[in-house]
């Protein structure tokens, strides 16, 4: 390493940590579907078309990221999705028309995409390829800080400013901090490739089995945080007869167990193997997430939400890592292609649906198990690079 970049090395690495809280934003929009609804007067049909505004364009702009990640490179292409970010949420504050929330929330998912493909490459090429899932599951911390922070200033700023909306100028000029200190930022990239690719050489990289198994352990593993999310909450209500407000508390429990199980696994991916860190994770969500089947204690179900928050929170990061340093040199490609695998979680909900209403709410749960167990079988792939 040169003396520029020893002199400088800190700065970089701070300037693209800070993407991730950025990239937390995103999920500013459960609360602020609420909001919206209330202001609107929306029915849940209407009011739901924003979240699918958010989650459409990762299926959509994935590959085109990683294509214009191969021309202009990866700081660059950061560079623009932060700035993306800045203009999507300053939209609301302007101009608070239905139309315009839902063109700044489609531009907020477009830029989310963006960074999403960028980023998590960009980190990977700062650090040694050993520390590959420990920094990739740092970054994860800190979106999931930023995740759980969402509500939290969406709420001062009702509280303090009286105007909900004031949120999205405090997100507008945390995001712009960010262009300005990655753009003043000097960044070193060894290892990983800019690379240029198409959509055709990005979609062959399927035919590996390595590629494809971690594209479908994404889908899973975002299916089952999706699921979740969604079904926690209905659980409480069912089992223990909790009212929405209340039940909101599984959520809550299982963000939270996020963040402090990748704040763990930041600090245990240092010292153990990644793949055997991943497969005992996975056993110990399995068993959790079985009992969890039957358990009727309110206290017993939060435990069992946490523990499963906690096991589940390194999947993602780990398993992006391990396609990374599959190729190298196709970076881009791949990134890209575990990106839309996020997309791709959303089949879940519908498959739970569909269980629910016919088979009931057991059924349900049923769906989401079987994502834990398929994530478990395909760590068999993952020994040729997870070692």
């Amino acid at each position: 390493m040169n003396n520029d970049n020893a002199k400088s090395g800190w700065v970089p690495k701070v300037a693209v940590f800070f993407g991730f809280f950025i990239m937390g934003f995103v999920d500013v929009v459960g609360i602020a579907t609420n909001y919206i609804k209330i202001d609107f007067d929306l029915s849940s049909t209407l009011a739901n078309t924003i979240p699918m505004m958010v989650f459409l364009w990762f299926a959509v702009f994935s590959i085109p990221a990683g294509i214009l990640m191969g021309r202009i490179g990866k700081k660059k292409t950061v560079l623009l999705s932060l700035a993306l970010t800045t203009l999507a949420m300053i939209i609301p504050f302007i101009s608070y028309t239905f139309p315009t929330v839902l063109t700044a929330f489609a531009l907020l998912g477009i830029s989310n995409t963006v960074l999403q493909v960028s980023l998590n490459p960009l980190v990977a090429s700062m650090f040694k390829k050993e520390k590959t899932a420990s920094v990739l599951t740092a970054g994860q911390f800190i979106k999931s800080i930023s995740s759980l922070s969402g509500p939290i200033i969406a709420g001062a700023t009702a509280s303090y400013f009286l105007d909900w909306k004031m949120t999205f100028v405090v997100f507008s000029v945390i995001s712009l901090l960010s262009v300005l200190l990655l753009l003043f930022s000097k960044t070193e990239e060894y290892g990983l490739e800019n690379r240029q690719s198409t959509f055709k050489s990005a979609l062959t990289l399927l035919k590996d089995k390595y590629i494809l198994y971690c594209f479908l352990s994404i889908l899973f593993i975002v299916g089952l945080d999706v699921g979740i999310n969604t079904s926690a909450p209905e659980l409480l209500m069912k089992r223990m007869g909790l009212e929405l407000s209340r039940a909101g508390l599984g959520s809550s429990v299982y963000f939270a167990a996020k963040t402090i199980g990748a704040f763990a696994g930041t600090l245990l991916l240092l010292k153990f193997r990644p793949l055997r860190f991943l497969r005992y994770s996975l056993i110990f969500a399995i068993i959790a997430f079985a009992a969890l089947m039957f358990v009727q204690n309110l206290w017993l179900l939060l435990i069992l939400i946490f523990i499963i928050g906690f096991t589940c929170a390194n999947v993602f990061s780990i398993v992006f890592s391990f396609a990374l340093q599959k190729d190298r040199q196709r970076s881009n490609e791949i990134s890209a292609l575990m990106i839309m695998g996020v997309s791709g979680g959303a089949v879940i909900l519908p498959l739970q649906g569909l269980m629910n209403d016919n088979f009931g709410f057991s059924a349900a749960l049923s769906v989401l198990l079987l994502c834990l167990v398929i994530n478990l079988l395909l760590t068999n792939i993952f020994k040729e690079n997870g070692q």
